[in-house]
């Protein structure tokens, strides 16, 4: 059993810090680096990349709306064709950074109301595909299973990437509980852990009715903001590695 182990990193803006970049990059097999539309800003993107490349963790483009003072958690109207410029746009600038530290864009994962609204949003899905694929035609897409996201990028010939995430809340659909909502984000770091081990080795997911669900996931996300995500990540990592299940990106770090 193989997996991969993403987080959410280069949060923080100017002199505002957001988790602990250095310890999860000690501990996630990719990093899913913001490009400056909801956290992030070019100094931030450099060091993220530099750390990323040195620990040989994959490079993730994290693209959102254009949404600094809502953290990228604000689903905002856009046609799709501005979209798709927006999301070549900081793919583009990440990728420099990426590059300069000796490194690529590895993949593309959307963030926060983008990531939610493109389950389901065929037409908002097929604008974040057409800005990956403009950049480059076999960039991979990291996304929720069954959403009309990775439907859009197999149709557009992308490579598709299942994930799941560690600490959130799950419908009996199957989508992720609105972080509005009470219990939506997990803290317990040994039932998060235990979670994490039950999807790699049996596919499933316990959603909030108490139902299981079939989960088949290539990639568990751990939210580098969450209170303890240091904490919570190490025990995921030891807990997966216990089970015999062996960490590694999903896709090739490196040029």
């Amino acid at each position: 059993m193989t997996t991969d182990l993403n987080s959410d990193l280069g949060e923080g803006f100017g002199v505002w810090t957001l988790g602990d970049d250095d310890a999860l990059l000690d501990v996630v097999t990719s990093a899913n680096v913001a490009c400056g539309f909801h956290a992030g800003d070019p100094s931030i993107m450099r060091n993220t990349c530099a750390r990323a490349a040195a620990n040989g963790v994959a490079i993730g483009a994290q693209v959102s709306y254009r949404d600094l003072a809502g953290f990228g958690r604000r689903r905002i109207e856009l046609p799709a064709g501005q979209l798709a410029d927006d999301v070549t746009y900081q793919i583009g600038a990440l990728d420099a950074f990426a590059r300069a530290a000796g490194s690529r864009v590895a993949y593309v994962k959307p963030h926060g109301a983008l990531y939610n609204t493109a389950v389901t949003d065929v037409a908002q899905a097929e604008g974040v595909v057409a800005g990956v694929r403009r950049f480059a035609g076999g960039l991979p897409v990291l996304g929720l299973p069954g959403s009309a996201l990775l439907a859009a990028a197999e149709a557009a010939g992308l490579p598709t990437v299942t994930e799941a995430f560690a600490d959130r809340a799950y419908t009996p659909e199957g989508h992720l509980v609105p972080r509005t909502e009470p219990d939506s984000v997990l803290h317990d770091a040994e039932t998060i852990a235990a979670r994490c081990v039950e999807l790699v080795r049996d596919g499933t997911v316990t959603a909030v009715n108490g139902e299981v669900l079939p989960m088949r996931a290539q990639s568990l996300c751990v939210h580098g903001d969450t209170p303890g995500a240091v904490h919570i990540a190490r025990a995921v990592r030891d807990a997966l590695q216990s089970a015999g299940v062996t960490l590694a990106p999903f896709t090739t770090p490196g040029k």
